[in-house]
């Protein structure tokens, strides 16, 4: 059950405060039944809402692609750091929760969502869902790294780490990385185990998410209808 005044906030017909105001003036009906009280109660998936005789459809789940900048944690709360939440200005920010994490200091694509579903399938490690990177690192790279990276580095674990694709680029020493795994500082461990340091780490797709280039550091928007098929699929 939610309150009226919170469904139509969510729905983007103001704040709290317009929006009891609109309630009380009578403009607002549930199931055809004109309701001036902010605190009504209703069933969000069932009801029948409307505003001025407009219908609203209710959204159960949410998806926020987020350019996540630098210096910002992948967790809805961490003492003394900022959240990636910080950065989502809608009504339904804090029923959101971060889709696997990004190092404090990596940027690029992070998924934001409410649907705990999705979040088990795209994280499930029977899964193995691609994940690519752009890395610039301290020395050149190697085609001796590419054959390591497909066999599996050593990284202190239990198990060497999945077989990875790493690509070489014009320039010596950036490179594009793609993992099918998440381990903790996975690809700075991996780097460091053939004597070479990460400098700048981006993650540019996840499956078929790709980061739109057009967003900057801390920006947002919401999946299309066609990015969420892909990413079900």
């Amino acid at each position: 059950m939610m309150r009226l005044d919170r469904f139509l906030a969510i729905n983007k017909y103001g704040t709290r405060q317009e929006v009891k105001k609109m309630i009380r003036a009578g403009r607002t009906t549930v199931d055809g039944q004109v309701i001036k009280s902010p605190e009504y109660k209703l069933e969000e998936e069932t009801a029948k809402v409307a505003v001025d005789g407009k219908t609203i459809s209710y959204e159960k789940y949410h998806y926020i692609m987020l350019y996540k900048p630098a210096g910002c944690v992948s967790s809805t709360y961490e003492k003394g750091e900022r959240s990636v939440l910080s950065y989502i200005d809608e009504v339904y920010a804090g029923d959101l929760f971060p889709v696997g994490r990004l190092d404090k200091d990596t940027q690029g694509l992070l998924l934001l969502t409410n649907d705990g579903e999705l979040s088990h399938q795209l994280l499930s490690p029977s899964k193995h869902v691609d994940k690519r990177y752009y890395v610039e690192l301290e020395k050149e790279v190697t085609e001796d790294a590419v054959r390591k990276f497909q066999e599996g580095i050593d990284i202190g674990d239990e198990d060497l780490t999945m077989p990875a694709v790493l690509e070489l680029t014009s320039h010596p020493q950036h490179v594009y990385v793609t993992l099918h795994e998440g381990r903790y500082h996975q690809i700075k461990r991996m780097f460091e185990a053939l004597d070479n340091r990460v400098v700048y780490l981006k993650r540019i797709s996840m499956k078929e998410l790709v980061l739109d280039e057009t967003l900057k550091p801390g920006e947002y928007r919401k999946l299309t209808e066609d990015e969420l098929i892909k990413l079900k699929v």
